[in-house]
């Protein structure tokens, strides 16, 4: 079996930039273990599964380890993939997850991809210190959201300068680690940080943004908000806060066009 193979760096207008994910536009499911099998071979922090279905498309996420709730820059990457490559005349895209229920992607005229993705709730939890000593400095205060947990600091200059251990931040019970603070030049900067899922910093994290949106828009005391993640790669995020929705842009540009074997 020949199956069509793209490679796109989401969130970013540049190739070489933002966050990279593979995705495949499959005419039917095949095997979980064959879908992991090519996420691993790509070794990309995921790969993207979508399959038509009416009028929408139900995508699923691979990370080189196990299969993920919701990823943020993938589906962007997915979009950019079914508007410029299968003839996708509409400006919206409905997807689907089985994990995260509906998720729509539409084409604005100066070359955003806006995604509308569910809020996440995040509840305030106690310091934990295995994970404070894993990040290697105390958070000003910690949430828990549905898998990952958030923590905020005062400043920039504090995310920038984080270096965890990522053998004990294996050991936290999570999919992943969001570290956040004020920007300098955008409303907010963050990291993500997920060994357990194989992927020990994440360069730009569409999903993340999910629980970041809510928690500085009601901080901030605004709904549109101006992001940055703060990996060497780099990313900048649009946000807006809508209550039980957030929507999140940015662009994507094409790196790779090719074919796999199965």
């Amino acid at each position: 079996m020949i199956q069509k193979l793209f490679q796109i760096d989401a969130f970013a207008d540049q190739v070489y930039s933002g966050n990279p994910a593979a995705v495949c536009i499959l005419e039917n499911w095949i095997e979980d273990s064959v879908m992991q099998n090519i996420a691993m071979e790509n070794n990309l922090a995921e790969t993207a599964f979508a399959v038509k279905d009416g009028s929408k498309y139900i995508i699923r996420w691979f990370t080189p380890e196990l299969e993920v709730d919701l990823c943020g820059h993938a589906t962007l990457a997915t979009a950019f993939v079914i508007f410029n490559y299968y003839n996708h005349a509409d400006s919206f895209i409905h997807f689907f997850s089985p994990k995260s229920g509906n998720l729509l992607v539409e084409k604005s005229d100066n070359g955003l991809l806006i995604m509308d993705f569910p809020t996440d709730e995040i509840k305030p939890v106690e310091p934990i210190d295995s994970m404070n000593e894993a990040i290697g400095k105390n958070p000003v205060k910690t949430f828990k959201g549905k898998t990952d947990f958030l923590l905020i600091y005062s400043n920039q200059e504090e995310i920038e300068q984080l270096n965890p251990n990522f053998f004990l931040l294996n050991q936290v019970e999570a999919r992943g680690v969001i570290v956040t603070a004020p920007g300098n030049h955008v409303d907010f900067v963050s990291r993500f940080f997920a060994p357990r899922c194989g992927v020990s910093e994440d360069p730009v994290t569409g999903s993340a943004h999910t629980s970041l949106i809510p928690y500085w828009s009601k901080v901030l005391g605004k709904s549109t908000l101006r992001a940055k993640q703060l990996s060497i790669r780099g990313g900048e995020i649009h946000c807006e806060f809508l209550g039980n929705r957030v929507k999140i842009a940015g662009k994507a540009v094409p790196y790779l066009k090719g074919e796999i074997i199965i």
